[in-house]
């Protein structure tokens, strides 16, 4: 089994420590995720956060291991609350580390529900303060290939190696 690789995010995706050290300047902003279009209600919860360590074997027989942090968003109205601010939810995880290992390199997952609709997982892009506001982007996290998208990805590779300028070693675009 290969050993734990935190270093596969996708590009679109950020890290739990990435998200905490945008968030240290940040203490008193409110902080809004978006999904689906729209942002999360004022009201909303973060119910759970949750570490794992997997180990799997993708379609093309290739082990793979990894870890990846869930912080579950209950999305709902409550009273006149506002946004969290941002300190509030670095407070939440640090709460969290009393009790759980975080691992600031790994993988982040949110899965958002309004506690009707079931639950969806999100990747999340990096946090843009605009208007004294965290603004968090969630996006579906697709299933996917992991062969093909190595294939894909490899072969991106050669042809932007390829077309690039020629030079004198590399003749492939003549």
């Amino acid at each position: 089994m290969s050993s734990i690789d935190n270093g596969k995010i996708q590009e679109d995706d950020i890290s739990l420590g990435q998200l905490l050290n945008t968030l240290d300047g940040e203490r008193d902003a409110p902080l809004v995720f978006y999904y689906d279009g729209r942002p999360v209600k004022p009201g909303y919860h973060i119910t759970e956060v949750k570490a794992g360590q997997f180990s799997a074997l993708d379609c093309g027989a290739n082990p793979e291991a990894w870890t990846e942090i869930f912080i579950q968003l209950w999305d709902i109205e409550e009273g006149d609350r506002t946004h969290m601010p941002a300190g509030k939810f670095q407070a939440i995880i640090r709460k969290v580390t009393d009790h759980v290992q975080l691992d600031g390199s790994a993988k982040l997952t949110f899965e958002v529900s309004d506690g009707v609709r079931p639950m969806q997982l999100y990747c999340a892009a990096m946090p843009i303060l605009s208007a004294g506001t965290v603004h968090v982007s969630l996006s579906p996290r697709p299933a996917s290939c992991k062969p093909r998208d190595r294939w894909l990805a490899e072969e991106n590779s050669k042809a932007a190696a390829c077309c690039g300028p020629r030079t004198a070693t590399r003749g492939c675009c003549a």
